[in-house]
This record gives C-alpha cells, structure tokens and sequence, in this order.
C-alpha cells in the first residue's frame, strides 16, 4: 500500500517533526527497532494507491494518505442468518519481550511518562512483524516468537508481510524479489510455527490494494496468497490464519469478498477468516458491522470470523481524513480473544501503540511523546 505500510523499509529514511514531550530530544524520546523480528512501523491504510513522494531528504514529510478520500458507503447487506461460531483461540495473548515500548520504558525509568506508557501500553500483548525478506533466518525468529508464546500457554500473534510489489511501489516496497521466492519464504515462515495456538495476520493491504496489479497480476498474488494460507494451516493445524479486508472506510463489502475469495480467504483449508484496520482508527463498532458484511459477503463456512485491529481507535478516525500521526486519537480497546461479539474473533494490536506514522517522529520508530498522547487522552 502507498502508505499503509510504507514506513517498514524505510523507517529513518525521512525524518518527521518530534513533538517532544521535554528538551530531552530524540535520544529520550525514540527507541530503536528490537532485533528479533520488525516491529509494526504501519501508517493507516490508504483507500485509493497513488504514487508516493520521494523520501530522499531528511526534511521530507511523509505524502498524504489517500485514506482521506473515503470510498463509497458501503451498501449493507442483507441481514445474516444466525450461525455457529467458535472462538479463535483459547487462553490469552502472548506478550512478546522484545518491542520498542519496552525497549524504551527498560532504558526509561526516570522519565515522567514511564508510569503511563509501561501500564498502558507496554504491558498489553501486541503482533510481531517480520516485515524483512531474510529467508536464512525466519524460520528461527519466528520459532522465537511462537515457542515464547506456548512455554507460558499463551497466543502469539505474527505478521508476515514480504509480499512481492508491497505498498505498490511506494514507501514500503520491498518484499520477496518475486512471488516463487515469497511462496519459499512462507515455507519457512511455516516452519517456525510450532504446535501450539497462533494467530497469523496474512499480508496486510496484500488484498484490500490490489487496484494497483494488473488482471493478471492480481491473479498470480491471490494465488501465493491463498497457497500461503494452506501451507501456514498445514505446518500448524492450530495455527488460525486471518486474510486482509482492509477496513470500513476503503472498499465496498462485495468487492473486498470477492477478492478475498479469490486468494483464497473462503476456504477452511487456508483461512480461518478476515482482518480489518490494521494501523488504522476507524471505530470498533464500524469494523464488525464491516466485517460481518464482508464476511456474509464471502461466504465459506460459519467458522470464518475477523479479528479487529483497535490498538489507536478509541476516538475513531479524524472527520479530515488525516492519517500521519493525527491529534486526538486515543488507544482502543485491549487485546482479547473473548469480543463478546458474533463471529469477532478477537481484537488486536497489531500496529503498536507509540510507533510513529511520521510526523511525530521518524516514521516507525517508537515515540515516547506520541505514544503519551495516546495513552493518556
């Protein structure tokens, strides 16, 4: 996507404006990436691509979102007839050890947001990344993440996201050099999934931005796609993988279906169901009203259901549009597998609360400033 996940390569490329919470500058305000695995540095996800601005100067600012330009109201569909649902997973998530919130409240402790942050954010169980095309070592770093989660009896979430043509060329490109290499990368991806419960969040704006393929080239990614679900599902029967449906201010129900029937999303061998506002602020409540309409939409077994990204979406999306880092959001509900809520699987944070979109400090590093703001609204 343009900009959705345009901050994961180039995180540090462009430098945004730190709204310091003292004069202490970047060095108390920033932490770096963890080592074990790319750490969440998405910005809300776009509704139509275009091209992005160059990031070749450090006083660059990140290209607007055209997430601002809202699609369509989605038509609602026809009411859905009562089904069985199970539950995504049983127990709790998985806190992983290693994030830049945590790197930053460990280094920290003076600080006069540390309390705030530690509790409301550092605490809360959030997604690993691996956002890098490094096929020599993920099957050991994700092996790190999911045999951490199962020694305490807990639910990793992980995100892979090196799909081939990612963020359309924009700031996030990168990824696989081509869809064989990405289809060997999830081998060994799967292979680091262990025995035990996971939640996987399948390439993030891989489906809701395929405008910007090609006929054809829209087909060969539904099709790694979808092939990706089966290898996850079959390395791990308890693996429960979830496909990308962007969120309810992007694309109409039906469209978003059909392409997630297309990459496989409707069939029980590669999916359990679909993801919606990945590091973006639409409400709670508008995402499982979207998402039940997508998945009626879909079809496929009652056991599909959506898990819900609500790490900042606690005011909701700004009336402007704005995407970067916009004023006035607060966090969203906690991570939870139990939502209360017909065929909503879980709620998530799968963007990290604090991680900069690039204006409020260097795009995807965490920002002590910002994740306050957050935190304390």
């Amino acid at each position: 996507m343009v900009v959705a996940a345009s901050l994961v390569v180039v995180a540090g490329a462009v430098a945004g404006v730190l709204a310091a919470f003292d004069d202490g500058g970047r060095a108390s305000d920033e932490a770096g990436p963890p080592e074990v695995s790319a750490s969440p540095r998405l910005a809300p996800l776009p509704a139509v691509p275009t091209p992005s601005a160059s990031a070749t100067t450090a006083s660059a600012s990140p290209s607007p979102s055209p997430s601002a330009r809202r699609t369509t109201t989605p038509t609602p569909s026809k009411p859905a007839k009562k089904r069985e649902h199970r539950t995504a997973a049983a127990g709790r998530l998985y806190r992983h050890p290693d994030s830049q919130v945590l790197e930053w409240v460990r280094s920290h402790s003076g600080d006069p947001r540390h309390a705030v942050i530690a509790s409301r954010i550092a605490e809360q169980p959030a997604a690993v990344w691996f956002a890098d095309y490094s096929p020599d070592t993920v099957t050991a770093r994700v092996a790190a993440v999911t045999s951490g989660g199962a020694a305490l009896g807990r639910v990793p979430v992980v995100v892979p996201y090196a799909i081939p043509g990612r963020d359309c060329g924009g700031h996030s490109l990168g990824g696989a050099p081509g869809l064989d290499a990405y289809d060997a990368w999830i081998d060994r991806f799967a292979a680091g999934l262990g025995s035990g419960e996971v939640i996987v969040v399948l390439e993030p704006d891989s489906v809701a931005q395929a405008e910007c393929l090609s006929a054809g080239e829209r087909a060969d990614r539904f099709a790694s796609l979808a092939r990706a679900g089966r290898v996850l599902k079959a390395a791990n029967p308890r693996a429960r993988v979830y496909f990308d449906a962007g969120h309810s201010g992007w694309n109409a129900p039906g469209k978003q279906a059909a392409w997630l029937r297309q990459a496989g999303a409707g069939s029980p061998k590669s999916s359990d169901g679909i993801f919606s506002n990945v590091s973006n602020f639409h409400t709670t409540a508008d995402e499982v009203a979207y998402d039940r309409r997508v998945l009626d939409a879909l079809g496929g077994p009652a056991s599909l259901g959506a898990v819900i990204d609500t790490s900042r979406n606690g005011n909701g999306a700004p009336a402007d549009g704005e995407w970067c880092d916009p004023a006035g959001r607060k966090l969203g509900r906690t991570p939870t597998l139990s939502t209360g809520e017909a065929r909503i699987d879980a709620y998530l944070w799968v963007k990290l609360p604090g991680e900069s979109d690039g204006c409020k400090g260097r795009p995807g590093t965490f920002t002590a400033s910002y994740a306050y703001d957050l935190a304390s609204s």
